[in-house]
């Protein structure tokens, strides 16, 4: 956490917060203490005559939102922070879309599908078992939805067969969403601006609703949201933005950084307010970070600055290859813990640009016994299969669950088609049930065809016989059995042997089945046994018990913040966290830059790579470590790493990190000397005043 007391403002963001009068943005460096600026900035607002459900605050992860409603709550108090509509652009989409989906023709319970959701519904519209396939489908159609395009729009504007082929799969795709009532993601932006761009009486209500609208984050808004805000903001335009053109490092996914170009075009009144004294980072730390950034074209002027003084050098560790520099990070580890510079595992990072390069550094922390935890990976509870059983399970628990009904009903598939499923949503939403309790409603039956219907009720009658049976099977043995007998009966090995190319693929995913299988049965039995060895006895549990609460265990699975522990993670990832003790890894041209052969290298492309290399510099407190390899493996072959062109720009020469140090020692004499010439001449001064 920044080391600034949360009341205390300096200038600028006294300047941020009592700006009241039109719209403001906050270009707010790394470190500058936004966050303070913002709650602060509520504080102000309540202050002002605006009441609490009037003031939104958007952010992008529900873990920023989470934080800035704690900060809030502590500035201002529990009973006004509960009224305040802090959440993210994807959850105020859905608060908009819960009330007005009628307009764009959802009912008020629609489904919101993930991403292995989507990938299931457009492997069936673009007739394909290929992942491979079904994801590029998935990334183009997402990329266009972030630029507003409509299916018919991106064919007319495809380049290429694959583009061509991916805007007619979408237009499938939409249908097939429109069927079972659903949306994606990308649909909680694109759908709440297009009610509110169509229909002037839900715009009117949204912007009475919110009256004031603070953005967090701004850099990485994409072209809808940014439609999205000035849609919610209207002529009245009282919002405040808070954002850092130097973070902007999200390009591949949508954002983009001419947001920031067009508000003061788009917004004449913008009052525009840098914050440039930095709570985190020393003056070496900082010049690193500044003189990288310098190279890149500038939309609003700033220069990070803090009071720590210059702190350690900037150290650059040139090493052989992979292997060689993750020993020596390990060596750096080691050594401040033994200097006393840092007591806790938790105070170092490891940043990398791509996740396989964790590989490397997990072994040689192992070798060590120094542990660790990789941010950013895939948990196993986020594995598809693992993502299906859970939907079944969540069904026997909530039969009013339809994401879940959806995702058990259709995987493994039984002969029911979009089609099927798609009337069986029409009738629910006009009769306002579930999908699942309108399986069994009689006049169903005019809607379908007499084989369709059978094999709803199939469906149906499993699911009520198999929670039955949840409810009354305990004990570890038992319920393996239950369990083992349901995966059986659904077919659910064959579904994986059949839906993967590559048998050791499937292979493995049936292993995770299996193992999560174990997972339940054990807490069925009421001993579990933790990762770290330990096991401790409860009461036992029936199988439904078990998936009642099954989320909960999930989250408890997954917490893993509180261990002192080193962080292994990437750049991306890294963005809005901080260390004391940094290692930027593998900092070689290919690499930090990222060049695949066969790309080129454009200029915005180059910026953006810069703007990822000045987010890892500004994630360091104390000390920051720049790796980089004399030879790096690439594919099968090892080739002569070249050392990034960030690194030259970093100017370490001005405190360099690889004094001599023979220079270092002599130095230190011809000071020590000199104070002591200092100290006689006054000790002689001093007896001639005698």
């Amino acid at each position: 956490m920044s080391s600034k007391p949360a009341t205390t403002l300096n200038p600028a963001q006294l300047e941020a917060v009592h700006h009241l009068d039109g719209p403001c943005l906050v270009i707010a460096g790394a470190g500058s203490g936004k966050t303070s600026v913002i709650t602060q900035k509520i504080a102000r607002l309540l202050q002002a005559g605006y009441a609490a459900k009037n003031i939104g605050a958007i952010t992008f992860t529900n873990k920023a939102a989470q934080e800035m409603r704690e900060r809030a709550k502590g500035l201002i108090g529990p009973r006004a922070a509960k009224d305040l509509g802090i959440s993210t652009f994807h959850s105020l989409g859905v608060r908009i879309l819960r009330r007005e989906g009628p307009l764009v023709g959802l009912k008020e319970q629609f489904s919101i599908l993930d991403s292995d959701d989507v990938l299931g519904v457009l492997r069936d519209a673009g007739g394909t078992l290929d992942a491979n396939q079904a994801k590029a489908y998935q990334w183009t159609i997402s990329g266009w939805k972030n630029q507003g395009l409509t299916a018919r729009q991106a064919l007319a504007m495809a380049k290429d067969e694959h583009e061509r082929a991916a805007a007619v799969v979408m237009e499938r795709y939409q249908e097939r969403l429109a069927a079972y009532q659903a949306v994606d993601f990308d649909d909680l932006i694109s759908l709440p601006l297009r009610l509110l761009s169509e229909h002037a009486e839900a715009r009117g209500r949204w912007q009475d609703q919110l009256r004031y609208i603070l953005v967090d984050e701004y850099q990485d808004t994409n072209a809808v949201q940014y439609d999205l805000l000035k849609a919610l903001v209207g002529p009245r335009a009282m919002f405040t933005a808070v954002g850092d053109d130097d973070q902007s490092i999200y390009g591949w996914r949508g954002a983009t950084i001419e947001n920031l170009k067009r508000l003061p075009v788009d917004y004449p009144r913008l009052k525009v307010i840098p914050l440039e004294q930095n709570y985190r980072s020393t003056g070496a730390i900082l010049r690193a970070a500044n003189n990288v950034i310098a190279v890149n074209p500038k939309i609003f002027e700033k220069k990070l600055w803090s009071e720590f003084g210059d702190g350690d050098p900037v150290l650059l560790i040139e090493a052989d290859g992979e292997e060689h520099e993750a020993e020596r990070a390990v060596q750096r580890i080691q050594t401040l813990r033994a200097d006393g510079k840092a007591q806790h595992f938790a105070d170092f990072a490891i940043l990398y640009r791509a996740n396989h390069q964790a590989r490397t550094f997990e072994k040689a922390l192992r070798r060590a016994e120094i542990p660790y935890k990789v941010s950013g990976g895939q948990s196993f509870f986020d594995k598809s299969e693992i993502k299906d059983l859970c939907a079944w399970l969540r069904l026997l628990v909530n039969q009013d669950d339809d994401p879940a009904f959806l995702r058990a009903i259709t995987t493994p598939k039984r002969g029911i088609g979009h089609q099927t499923l798609g009337s069986l949503s029409q009738f629910a939403g006009r009769w306002k049930s579930s999908m699942f309790e309108s399986l069994f409603a009689e006049s169903l039956g005019e809607v379908m065809s007499a084989k369709a219907l059978g094999s709803l009720h199939e469906f149906g009658r499993y699911i009520t016989d198999l929670e039955f049976r949840a409810k009354h099977t305990e004990g570890t043995e038992a319920a393996k059995a239950l369990l083992m007998e349901w995966v059986k009966d659904i077919g659910y090995e064959e579904h994986l042997l059949g839906s993967e190319d590559n048998e050791n693929v499937a292979i493995a995913r049936w292993n995770n089945v299996l193992d999560f299988i174990d997972w339940v049965a054990k807490r069925c039995g009421g001993k579990v046994t933790q990762d770290g060895g330990s096991t401790f006895e409860s009461e036992k549990q029936t199988v439904l018990q078990v998936a009642q609460t099954i989320s909960v265990i999930i989250s408890l699975a997954e917490r893993g913040d509180e261990q002192d522990q080193v962080t292994l993670t990437t750049l991306h990832a890294s963005k809005g966290l901080e260390w004391p003790h940094v290692f930027l890894a593998s900092v070689n041209e290919g690499l930090l830059p990222f060049k695949a052969d066969d790309e080129e290298m454009t200029a915005q492309r180059l910026e953006e790579e810069r703007r990822l290399m000045y987010v890892g510099i500004t994630r360091a407190r104390s000390t920051l470590a720049v790796g980089t390899l004399r030879r790096r493996k690439k594919s099968r072959e090892t080739v002569m790493g070249i050392p990034s062109r960030f690194i030259t720009e970093m100017r370490l020469n001005e405190a360099s990190g690889k004094e001599d140090p023979r220079e270092k020692l002599k130095r230190l004499r011809e000071s020590l000397a000199a104070k002591g010439a200092v100290s006689s001449a006054a000790q002689a001064d001093e007896k001639s005043k005698r």
